[in-house]
């Protein structure tokens, strides 16, 4: 069942119209808000003199055999936002009165937003002692710098990125413009095989925050097929091999 269905059957007489949906993660993404309090202190953003307490660098994959589930994630968090409605919510003894269309449209929204951002399969992790690039297929790169053991704050069209270090999880926040706040925890595997990235979506118009967790196994890029060269005869030289022109 899709996630759209799953959250109409959760919310009795809820019907949304995907144009209206669409409206809401418009809504959602550009309207300001105040997002909660950043989850970068000043001591994650602090690292010690010499390497960073990880080493994230290289390709990773998606494995979606081990993926949340997005609608087992959003049945989560809808049983969240029940649990968050006021006592006054409840109406004449009779049981909660559920969500209100409003509290359920923004919830979908961010779930619907967080589907989105984790959708790369495929992630390029390059990091040096000051910079860690992450390069995600058909999506910005995020980009975490540290010099003089401190993160240095980022900014960027898409807003204001701040990196930090818990333990030897690497942490990402992104405040864009608009008040919406996306967190990405990294964190890799004894055997550096393994990342697991957890992705939280926040904003003051949804009582409560949406999470995905998506996993990546390690592999080696292969080599272009070919070589290929344009010569000044205008024709193009392609070899599996070293081009010797």
């Amino acid at each position: 069942m899709s996630v759209y269905n799953r959250l109409r059957r959760a919310v009795p007489g809820h019907k949304i119209s995907m144009t209206r949906l669409r409206c809401l993660l418009i809504l959602c993404l550009f309207v300001a808000a105040c997002a909660r309090e950043p989850v970068i202190n000043e001591e994650m953003a602090s690292i010690p003199v010499g390497p960073m307490p990880a080493d994230f660098s290289g390709s990773w994959q998606r494995n979606y055999a081990r993926d949340d589930d997005l609608n087992a994630a959003l049945a989560a968090a809808y049983d969240r936002l029940v649990r968050s409605i006021p006592d006054q919510r409840y109406a004449g003894g009779a049981g909660p009165a559920g969500p209100s269309s409003k509290d359920a449209d923004a919830l979908y929204a961010l779930a619907r937003l967080a589907e989105l951002i984790t959708r790369s399969d495929v992630l390029t992790i390059a990091q040096d002692d000051f910079e860690i690039r992450v390069d995600r297929k058909d999506d910005f790169s995020l980009l975490c710098a540290f010099y003089d053991g401190k993160a240095k704050t980022l900014e960027s069209p898409y807003g204001v990125e701040a990196c930090g270090w818990d333990g030897e999880n690497l942490v990402s926040h992104l405040r864009l413009p608009d008040g919406v706040t996306v967190t990405h925890r990294f964190t890799m595997s004894a055997d550096r095989v393994q990342l697991r990235v957890i992705t939280t979506v926040d904003s003051s118009t949804s009582r409560v925050p949406f999470t995905l967790r998506r996993f990546y196994t390690k592999y080696e890029r292969p080599a272009p097929a070919m070589n290929c060269v344009e010569t000044l005869s205008m024709k193009r030289v392609c070899s599996t091999g070293r081009l010797e022109l």
